[in-house]
Order: structure tokens, then C-alpha cells, then sequence
């Protein structure tokens, strides 16, 4: 579904991903583990058309996506969760969820998309009338990806989704991660929460200062003891 190859990244100085290849399957969860500034939100940036200095290959479907605007890329059917979660604070939690339909909107199933975000988090229902901004970390985090879920997407590009929320909400996010996946939609995932990411992944890669270091199946990567001492505390 999606192939990268080769993929350098810079924002205007040296780069921040040198050469780096993966791939996601149809149908897969992918996750990304790696420490802060080892390139992994440039990686999500980049598939999204948000890092003008981009070279290599990046192709989704078929389509080739590096020098593609990144307004388009969505319709290709690429959502993107960015790390921070970045609502629009100042409007509902249903409105939010709208404007991941922008590009739907003469939609006829728009209601039927909305139903399904409540039904993978039932407390954005409850809190539908809400504005964003005062809601929880966590609330905001399933309002980001409710979001990016009315777009209907092939392929779910998500940042650091469980960063600096409870683990209660970690938890609930884990469940999310897997349905999403289940339902059809195929995940890349970007995490330092390595446990979290192995534990719903099918495949993984470590970056390290913008390579790829390692990779192979989400046991074998839980398995082996460099990850589990770096990432897994153990």
C-alpha cells in the first residue's frame, strides 16, 4: 500500500531522515519506534507532503506523493494525526469532526461517519456540544483522530497518539488502534511508548538520528534485547 525508498529530509539544514525505506502493507499496523529528534514525525510529515525538501520515493497505491501538494493527498485516502493533537479549540466536538469531512461535505453518509467516531469513542457522543479546547488531553486526542477518520482513509498516519496522557487513556487508545485496524484501515504508527506500539503492531522499525537501525514483525522486535533495554525498560 505504501512504499518509501530512500527518503532524505531536511527543513533547510542537514537532514533529518537520511535514506530511510519501510513499507505498509494493506490491512497492516506499522509501528515507528524512536527517541526524540530520530526523525520520526519528518517521516509522517513527509508522507503527507509537509516537508518541502524531501528526495527519494514515497508511493501510495500506486501514486507517487513526493512533490504533490499537500491539500491533495488526503482524497488519495491518507489520514494524519499530528502529535499534539492541534483541535480547533474554539469550535464543538461534532464541528471538529466535521471539518475532517471538508472535502465530503455533499457526502450522503456524513451522519453514518459521525456515528462510527461514536462508536469507537463513545465520550466525544456525550461531549459532542463541547468546545475542544476544554476538553481532556485525552478527549482531544479521540476528537484528532475521530477527525481524521471522517475522511475515510486506506491508510492512518498517527504521532505519538498516547503522549503525556494517563494510562487510563493510553489503554482506551490501545483498544482504538486495534478496531481502527479491524474496521479495515491500515495503521502507521509513530511512538516512544514502544510497549503500547509493539503490542498492537504487526511490523516495526527503529529509527536512530534518521536511519532505519532495525526491523521485522512486532515479536521478534519486543523480543530482541537492544529494543527491550532502550525502549522497553527491561
Amino acid at each position: 500500500m505504501l512504499e518509501v525508498r530512500d527518503l532524505s529530509a531536511a527543513y533547510g539544514g542537514p537532514d533529518v531522515l537520511s535514506s530511510v525505506t519501510l513499507e505498509v502493507k494493506a490491512g497492516e499496523t506499522v509501528a515507528v519506534l524512536g527517541a526524540n529528534t530520530a526523525g520520526k514525525t519528518t517521516l509522517l510529515r513527509s508522507i503527507s507532503g509537509l516537508v518541502p525538501k524531501a528526495r527519494g520515493t514515497i508511493v501510495f497505491e500506486g501514486a507517487a506523493l513526493l512533490g504533490r501538494a499537500a491539500h491533495t493527498i488526503p482524497g488519495l485516502g491518507i489520514g494524519h494525526v499530528p502529535e499534539g493533537r492541534h483541535v480547533f479549540p474554539r469550535m464543538t466536538t461534532l464541528d471538529n469532526l466535521m471539518m475532517g469531512a471538508f472535502g465530503h461535505r455533499s457526502a450522503r453518509d456524513i451522519p453514518e461517519r459521525v456515528e462510527r467516531v461514536f462508536a469507537l469513542f463513545p465520550r466525544l457522543k456525550e461531549r459532542q456540544s463541547q468546545m475542544a479546547g476544554s476538553m481532556s488531553g485525552g478527549e482531544q486526542q479521540m476528537v484528532s483522530i475521530g477527525r481524521a477518520l471522517m475522511g475515510q482513509p486506506k491508510l492512518l498516519l498517527l504521532d505519538e497518539p498516547s503522549h503525556g496522557l494517563a494510562p487510563i487513556v493510553v489503554d482506551e487508545l490501545h483498544a482504538a488502534i486495534g478496531e481502527i485496524n479491524r474496521q479495515g484501515v491500515s495503521v502507521l504508527l509513530v511512538e516512544q511508548n514502544a510497549m503500547l506500539a509493539l503490542s498492537v503492531a504487526h511490523r516495526g522499525y527503529v529509527l536512530e538520528a534518521g536511519h532505519v537501525v532495525l526491523s521485522g514483525t512486532a515479536q521478534a522486535l519486543s523480543d530482541d534485547p537492544g529494543v527491550r533495554r532502550a525502549y522497553l525498560g527491561v
